[in-house]
């Protein structure tokens, strides 16, 4: 194994190359030279010094995997559960692709588009994470309840307690039903989305194996990246749900 394929996988990149050339690095370098040669010292100790300084200064630009957030599939609800697993499957699926291309430019930019499958999980997770919290606030709503009120209240004696008593049941009623169809929405969303991810992970487990020209990729990183794109867009739109559905539970 050559030291190359012993790096870590976010350093096969374009970036780790630009690192190893950087001109800040070299200029690092051949100062660390000039001052061994200032101060008189032999020609191995002065390549020692120019070659720590080099390794200091693209140890600074060398990509840094991102920590992230924890994912826990168990802190959460099916369906919600099952699309997380779903997506770290899928997530899993294209890293041992991507270790199966050669290193190359084709690998280099299978690595790249990698990143964004990982923002993607991480998407899915945050989704998953408020769906979840939606549907336990619409538990909350005691929806069922909240409509045999309702009728109840509509056959009572007609006066303006009456009608401000059916008014409110009605509009605890309409937030409910706003919320399962918000709910229901992210679930058909979500898992479309996944859909697609395995669709992404499948084509690139293909071309890891067949294919050496990284023309060959196409328009993968667009689909990944429309994906990640709209895997945000949801996780908005349930961001700014949660905050009714958190205080129509709480009434």
């Amino acid at each position: 194994m050559g030291v190359v394929d012993a790096l870590p996988e976010s350093w096969k990149s374009r970036k780790t190359g630009d690192a190893i050339t950087a001109p800040s690095a070299i200029l690092l370098a051949g100062a660390g030279a000039a001052t061994g040669i200032l101060f008189g010292l032999a020609a191995l100790p002065v390549v020692g010094i120019a070659a720590a300084a080099w390794l200091v200064r693209v140890a600074t630009l060398l990509p840094r995997r991102a920590s992230g957030e924890r994912i826990d599939p168990m802190g959460i609800s099916d369906p919600w559960r099952g699309f997380v697993r779903d997506a770290l499957d899928a997530q899993r699926r294209y890293r041992k692709a991507v270790s199966t291309a050669k290193p190359g430019p084709m690998r280099d930019r299978l690595v790249e588009i990698g990143e964004r499958i990982d923002a993607g999980v991480s998407e899915c997770w945050r989704v998953s994470r408020r769906g979840d919290a939606l549907v336990d606030a619409i538990g909350n709503l005691d929806v069922l309840s909240a409509r045999k009120e309702l009728e109840d209240a509509k056959q009572g004696a007609q006066n303006e307690a009456h009608h401000a008593t059916v008014e409110a049941l009605q509009a605890q009623v309409d937030t409910a039903d706003r919320l399962i169809d918000v709910a229901q929405d992210a679930q058909d969303r979500t898992r479309l989305l996944n859909a697609r991810l395995d669709e992404a992970v499948a084509r690139t487990v293909e071309l890891a194996i067949r294919a050496d020209d990284v023309g060959a990729l196409g328009g993968l990183g667009g689909q990944v990246e429309e994906l990640v794109s709209e895997m945000e867009s949801l996780r908005v739109a349930l961001d700014e749900v949660s905050g009714t559905a958190q205080a129509a539970g709480g009434t």
